[in-house]
């Protein structure tokens, strides 16, 4: 039986296709000059069609990953998470080919693609710049997938790249910023994988997502020619013009044989987000059903795609809320080197093209109440659905039932709980510090419970460990000279939590924007190829062009100042806890 493309993405979601959006899009007047930006973020791939000329959205796909949903090849407990490259290349297929679809016309109108993924995501890859995982001898071991940003497994070869780098004649972690080299950075996760045996026998290179997926859509083999994002370069990789690009194989090659003759399998050079890759391969242009004269732009980070896509710019920080933050700005190359002590990330032409790009954050916000969560939800997982009290099927809609209204339930009544009122002080460093000052050694506290604290209050008390741990980072930009007059926030928890973001706001004790979309990764990639497609002559103009409007504001609370003055201070004191754990 023939199975036509209606009915292979009818099974895919469950449902008919919406009729009346194609015959939308069927009467929309569409210009010739359409993008599209892909956006792949830890749990999921996303696709925007957008209309270069106009600025409007004109589809969206998104898929999760098939092997990462089941928990496949990662073992939280080690830290370890890894993802396989058949997840990014059937992701890219449909939701590439699903945005087409819902908007006919559109595809032969398509002038280029942009991506960005999560990073540090590198994959040991050999000569043929094939990922090892898919070579049949390695296609189960996840030492030879990609090493997600949040893997951690690398932590004894971090403390190790550090100490060496502090005593060489130069110190290649000044290109982080803050003079440590982070565990969920490139050079980390290298030293860890290649330290392997029997990858060390087969790998030649070892690549990052963000640049792979490029190359894999222009026909780009040789690790040597591949263009290697300035994004990931300039924030993960130690590339720094001070010292001529990378650091030398010397280097690396005193600090572990392992590393020997690595880094010399990279293009010398690294390229800006607005650059482009290449033009798509004849293969990819009939999978995808698009032209063979689309141009593939340079990859980029997702927390920079999303900062250009929120409107980053010069005295403008963009908060990027989910699981974790990103909290990022630029500045005029004319402030020079003024480093931002504890910030990881600062580097020339990261996220601008033309500006210096400061990149901080959180290794988690949504996670610490996710985490919450799911301490509440364990005597439903574990008690009630194996009672034998009534049946089976009504036992596990109740329990979706309560996992779906925790936490706005327990928001509503955080949320009338007066700030004064709570003497419950919380850190949200459950999974270390990223910034200021990165330490992944920290751990997550909760203290001053008493017998009366109730589960909404300790609620309360992680929101606003999460707001101290934004605060943190403001402070330390605006102390270092670093001057921000505005905040604009996107993200999940942006669009869908106005608890939260009331809180940040009466914590860090200014306004926050946030943006009408919760797709602005993808957005900033979108606008990335607009340029390479010749559209608009930089990213300022297409920002100003394709930019999405304000949702929402959210006000500070001035009678709460100096209340959450006191317990930031309170919040600062506990980074002392790691001494008794």
């Amino acid at each position: 039986m023939i199975i036509t493309r209606r009915q292979k993405i009818e099974k895919i979601y469950s449902v008919s296709i919406n009729t009346k959006l194609q015959t939308k899009h069927k009467k929309m007047q569409l210009s010739n000059n359409l993008v599209i930006g892909l956006d792949y973020g830890t749990d999921s791939g996303r696709a925007i069609l957008m209309d270069a000329e106009t600025g409007k959205e004109l589809a969206l796909s998104i898929k999760e990953y098939p092997r990462w949903k089941k928990g496949l090849y990662c073992n939280p407990v080690k830290a370890q998470f890894r993802q396989h490259p058949l997840d990014y290349l059937e992701v890219l297929e449909h939701i590439v080919t699903d945005v087409l679809y819902k908007v006919p016309g559109a595809a032969n109108r398509v002038k280029a693609i942009s991506t960005d993924m999560t990073g540090s995501t590198p994959v040991a890859v050999n000569k043929e710049g094939t990922p090892l995982s898919l070579l049949p001898d390695f296609a189960e071991n996840p030492d030879a997938m990609f090493v997600l940003w949040k893997d951690h497994t690398g932590q004894k070869e971090n403390e190790q790249l550090n100490d060496f780098s502090k005593k060489w004649h130069i110190d290649y972690t000044r290109s982080a910023g803050c003079g440590d080299y982070s565990t969920e950075h490139f050079w980390t996760k290298a030293l860890h994988i290649f330290k392997i045996p029997e990858i060390r026998k087969v790998a030649y290179s070892f690549v990052e997502s963000s640049d792979w997926l490029p190359a894999i859509l222009c026909g780009i083999t040789k690790p040597e020619e591949i263009k290697r994002g300035m994004g990931i370069a300039g924030s993960r990789v130690m590339w720094n013009k001070e010292w001529g690009g990378y650091p030398p194989n010397e280097f690396f090659k005193a600090l572990d044989p392992a590393l020997d003759g690595l880094v010399d399998t990279f293009n010398k050079e690294a390229f800006t987000c607005d650059q482009v890759a290449g033009t798509i391969t004849k293969e990819w242009a009939k999978k995808l059903g698009l032209p063979e004269n689309v141009l593939i732009a340079v990859g980029n980070l997702d927390c920079h795609a999303g900062a250009v896509g929120a409107g980053v710019k010069d005295k403008v920080m963009v908060e990027i809320v989910g699981t974790s933050t990103c909290a990022i700005t630029v500045g005029p190359k004319s402030i020079g080197n003024q480093l931002v002590p504890g910030i990881p990330q600062q580097a020339d032409d990261i996220i601008l093209p033309g500006m210096i790009g400061f990149e901080a954050g959180q290794s988690a916000f949504g996670d610490l109440y996710a985490w919450f969560k799911r301490l509440l939800m364990w005597p439903l997982d574990n008690i009630m659905l194996k009672s034998n009290i009534g049946d089976a099927e009504t036992r596990q809609h109740l329990r979706d039932e309560v996992y779906a209204e925790m936490i706005p339930n327990l928001a509503r009544q955080a949320k009338i709980i007066p700030p004064k009122d709570s003497q419950i002080i919380a850190t949200d460093w459950i999974n270390g510090r990223r910034s200021p000052n990165v330490d992944y050694e920290l751990k997550g506290t909760i203290t001053g419970i008493a017998l009366s604290s109730v589960a909404p209050l300790v609620y309360k008390s992680l929101v606003e460990a999460t707001a101290y741990g934004a605060k943190n980072i403001i402070e330390r930009f605006v102390d270092n000279g670093i001057k921000l007059k505005e905040i604009i926030a996107v993200g999940g928890i942006s669009q869908k939590s106005p608890y939260v973001m009331q809180v940040m706001s009466d914590v860090i004790g200014m306004p926050i924007k946030v943006i009408a979309t919760r797709e602005a990764c993808a957005l900033g990639v979108a606008m990335c190829a607009a340029v390479v497609a010749g559209v608009y002559k930089n990213l300022p103009e297409a920002q100003s062009k394709m930019g999405m409007e304000i949702s929402n504001i959210y006000y500070p609370n001035h009678e709460y100042k100096k209340h959450y003055h006191q317990e930031f201070n309170k919040y600062l004191s506990l980074e002392n806890i790691k001494d008794f754990v």
